[in-house]
């Protein structure tokens, strides 16, 4: 299986990616105001290629649930100087996590090769448009109702069996739009319009994606939903991050997004070694 962003390209299987998040935003729940400067996003970015991570994701625009939306040019005017800040930095690649096919443009164009879509379930082409044309990576994640509508009591009647089911109908959807196999990972969207039993149904179930063919992509650092279950505060999360971690290196996933990218990738490292013997 291999997975193609820009010049990027990763064959799997290989070491578990860690790809390190930077929140250029004031209002993100776990870190929100101390990045949203350029140079300490990029003073954090560089902290965290060098902690080890195989890719940076930046994003201008919280999608904490109940979070309000930005405009196109304030999320522009965040994350386009990070970008340029880290041109001939780091030799990692960058992603670029947005909802908007505009912004999304503008990144790739300022050196983004990925693009991190939380907005996957959108009807209009154009992001995956985008996508096709550039030959950008692009992460397809599985999300209900919006962040300022996600809390508002989720439903389902199977989740795994739903997340799967829209998986299959947005990698037509995307075919149709020119999107290569090799450019999509898929993200069933941890804490994205779904309660705290919906996410452990579907952290229990990684393993029924794998035949989709696709990377998997998980992120759960930090989550609110690890806060529900363990009645643990956000700067307490990171024991129950990395066992998520390990669990889903156990059960096939590759790429891990995540905070806290030293400890997490030395999680990983050491569950690799051990099912290497096992």
């Amino acid at each position: 299986m291999k997975w193609i962003a820009g010049h990027y390209e990763w064959v799997f299987p290989r070491p578990v990616l860690i790809m390190g998040i930077v929140n250029v935003t004031p209002d993100s729940f776990s870190d929100g105001g101390r990045y949203l400067s350029t140079e300490a996003a990029v003073a954090h970015a560089l902290t965290l290629a060098a902690e080890g991570a195989d890719l940076l994701d930046i994003g201008g625009e919280s999608t904490r649930p109940g979070a309000a939306p930005v405009g196109e040019a304030e999320e522009l005017a965040r994350v386009l100087p990070v970008f340029s800040g880290l041109a001939g930095r780091v030799s990692v690649a960058l992603s670029i996590d947005t909802q908007k096919p505009a912004v999304a443009r503008a990144a790739i164009a300022a050196g983004a090769s990925l693009v991190n879509d939380t907005a996957a379930h959108r009807a209009p082409p154009e992001m995956w448009q985008l996508v096709a044309t550039t030959g950008a990576g692009y992460v397809c994640m599985h999300s209900q109702g919006t962040p300022r509508t996600m809390p508002t009591a989720p439903h389902y009647d199977d989740v795994v069996g739903e997340v799967r089911a829209f998986f299959g109908e947005r990698l037509r959807r995307l075919t149709q739009a020119g999107v290569r196999a090799e450019q999509i990972a898929l993200d069933v969207g941890i804490g994205f319009g779904k309660t705290w039993e919906h996410n452990l149904q579907l952290l229990a179930a990684l393993d029924s994606f794998r035949s989709l063919d696709h990377p998997l992509l998980l992120g759960v650092s930090r989550k609110s939903f690890i806060g529900k279950l363990l009645g643990v505060e956000v700067a307490e999360r990171l024991p129950a991050s990395l066992a998520c971690a390990v669990w889903a290196t156990q059960l096939g996933v590759e790429i891990i997004r995540t905070h806290d990218v030293a400890a997490t990738r030395q999680a990983v490292r050491m569950t690799e070694a051990l099912l290497a013997r096992a």
